[in-house]
């Protein structure tokens, strides 16, 4: 699924990032460009940095992967 950025995540936005993909059991993977990181490893996606406007993959393996898509995006840190 693609998501779109909304604010920079940086710093307080990543760790809600992670801090939300860590609730869940299923394997969740960010792609952005070449770069493809673990989503609950906060030195990964600080690694990606996303910036608003940039479009990036998310990839769920297991159950879980609607519920953390609309968890990210009323946190106000992505848009569908």
């Amino acid at each position: 699924m693609k998501l779109t950025v909304q604010k920079p995540i940086f710093a307080e936005s990543a760790s809600k990032f992670v801090n939300t993909a860590s609730k869940y059991s299923a394997t969740i993977v960010l792609k952005k460009d070449h770069w493809v990181v673990d989503a609950k490893s906060l030195l990964g996606v600080l690694a990606l940095s996303l910036q608003p406007g940039q479009e990036v993959e998310i990839s769920i393996d297991g159950e879980g992967g609607e519920a953390f898509a609309d968890e990210v995006v009323a946190l106000g840190l992505f848009t569908k």
